[in-house]
């Protein structure tokens, strides 16, 4: 028996890479209902024929509401008798916040804020908020927005404390592959219609990470998570380039001409950095090694700051961020292996029976 037995969960965003990987993974669970929040309803339409036809025996355990987290009662509607929360609706193209921030502003931040105090309001247990490495020394609109969500998430836990009745903690990722935004359905699709691979610097480095990874950090957050945690977590990262050669070199198998791609440099978009940063070094300072993840307990003083003056600490200048500069870095093999995990890419190679239209390559 599980900590989830007879429990119900809400996902925020859930029609999103992110809610379908957590819905997935709660489905054959002996969870007792599972609620999908979020604007979309075409995607929930779409989600609900699916799970009518592909899984009739725990269909009945999904409930679907919709609203958007921007609007408070929209969220109390669906809050009602919820035990855990997985908030992970948010605005997360880079280059639409880069153009519309306050579109950002408003559903990652102040959205974000609905759903923490909805929940608090209705005594769920545990919230756990979903974060970007771009949340870490932030450049542009998503990931300023970001940072500031966890520290609202944050705050909101440190004020409530321990041994509350609600706990709220965040988890950050690096890229999760084929997610929405992810650009490896964009090679895909550009490879499959023979035309070049757009790649903006072929020395850019990212994480590399499956959303099934992802998920098993949102489940150790759910039963581990203090308030005011933030969870990390570690994983390998490889540059554009080592990614498009295996993209190519996979796809071959399908038809040789795919492995003649061109690849073109068409230079950095809006906002973009050259390696992301999961972990800053001041947050190392006071993580915890947790194997495959970072804990990172909230900083606990108060406003008083002359209780905590110090002489200052040299050790944060002889501590290295935590970046996709100086992870583990992926070769070409090694960038195969963890594509070969999406699910997408087991279909087009024929690998696994096709559960999405051809055209929908996404996890």
């Amino acid at each position: 028996m599980s900590v989830f037995k007879d429990k119900v969960l809400l996902i925020t965003g859930g029609t999103g890479s992110f809610g379908n990987a957590v819905l997935r993974r709660f489905l054959d669970s002996d969870i007792k209902e599972i609620r999908i929040f979020s604007r979309d309803e075409k995607k929930q339409d779409d989600m609900r024929h699916f799970l009518q036809a592909q899984r009739p025996d725990v269909f009945n355990k999904v409930k679907f509401y919709i609203g958007n987290v921007r609007q408070r009662e929209a969220v109390d509607f669906a809050m009602n008798g919820v035990d855990y929360v997985f908030s992970a609706a948010a605005l997360k193209q880079v280059p639409s916040c880069e153009f519309f921030p306050m579109e950002a502003v408003r559903t990652n931040v102040e959205g974000t804020n609905n759903v923490l105090l909805s929940a608090i309001a209705h005594g769920v247990k545990n919230v756990v908020v979903l974060s970007t490495d771009k949340a870490a020394y932030p450049i542009n609109a998503m990931g300023i927005s970001k940072a500031m969500m966890e520290k609202v998430a944050i705050a909101q836990g440190r004020a409530l404390g321990e041994g509350a009745a609600t706990t709220i903690c965040c988890t950050r990722y690096g890229n999760v592959m084929a997610s929405r935004g992810s650009v490896i359905p964009l090679w895909v699709e550009q490879m499959m219609e023979g035309k070049p691979i757009t790649i903006t610097d072929p020395n850019m480095t990212r994480f590399m990470m499956t959303l099934d990874d992802a998920v098993d950090l949102v489940v150790y957050a759910f039963t581990h998570g203090h308030n005011g945690d933030l969870f990390v977590q570690k994983a390998p990262a490889a540059t554009l380039e080592t990614l498009a050669t295996a993209l190519k070199e996979i796809y071959a198998k399908v038809d040789p001409k795919y492995g003649e791609t061109e690849v073109r440099v068409i230079g950095t978009r809006h906002g973009e950095k050259l390696y992301e940063t999961l972990v800053t070094r001041e947050e190392m300072l006071r993580s915890e090694d947790c194997g495959n993840y970072f804990r990172i307990p909230c900083d606990s003083r108060d406003l008083n700051y002359d209780k905590y003056f110090t002489e200052g600490d040299d050790a944060i200048s002889r501590t290295e961020d935590y970046h996709s500069h100086n992870t583990r870095r992926l070769d070409v093999a090694g960038m195969k292996e963890q594509l070969l995990r999406l699910r997408f890419i087991q279909e087009d190679l024929g690998m696994i029976e096709r559960a999405k239209a051809r055209d929908i390559r996404s996890e």
